[in-house]
């Protein structure tokens, strides 16, 4: 197993890459938030050699607005990972199965060079999903052993922690062979 770490505006952007394979930074959310330090936060992940990996925070409504917003600020490199993050909002609310699919297909035709990952907790892909779209792979959050998620799905990518971080694993041999899968796409 592979570790990882996912970050956001709340980390610092030195943040320490010791030991990682990859990093998953939020870039936006809905049609109006980037995360202001996703180009030194970027920067860090790349300089240590790690796996770049990019997120959204899917908001309900204007799909293919937020899709095009996401894809508009993201970097763009050959080999960096994409996703959605499908979960409850501060409001209370959630995308529909339809709207996290649109989005993931949205994303994929507009980077094809990219592989597109749905993130969901365990009980959204449980209770929530009834489509198991997941584009080009599945990164679940289920907080218990790292690489034991208590999912039968495929899974490519486990967030096993948020304490001090969000501490991930990913189900690849090698950073090689994760390098060369990312940018297979």
């Amino acid at each position: 197993m592979l570790r990882g770490i996912d970050i956001s505006a709340y980390q610092s952007s030195s943040y320490d890459t010791d030991g990682l394979s990859f990093v998953f930074i939020k870039a936006t959310e809905g049609r109006s938030y980037v995360n202001p330090k996703l180009t030194t936060q970027t920067k860090t992940a790349r300089d240590a050699g790690c796996v770049a990996g990019f997120y959204h925070f899917l908001w309900p409504g204007n799909i293919s607005a937020q899709a095009d917003y996401f894809v508009a600020n993201a970097p763009e490199r050959t080999g960096d990972l994409l996703a959605v993050d499908w979960e409850t909002t501060g409001d209370g609310t959630h995308a529909s199965n339809a709207e996290k699919d649109q989005f993931i297909r949205r994303v994929k035709q507009l980077r094809p060079h990219n592989r597109v990952l749905l993130y969901a907790s365990r009980n959204f892909w449980l209770n929530i999903d009834t489509t198991s779209y997941a584009g080009d792979g599945l990164w679940i959050a289920d907080y218990v052993t790292a690489g034991k998620p208590r999912i039968k799905a495929k899974w490519l990518f486990h967030q096993y922690t948020s304490d001090p971080l969000d501490r991930d694993v990913a189900d690849f041999t090698s950073k090689a062979a994760l390098s060369t899968w990312a940018a297979g796409a």
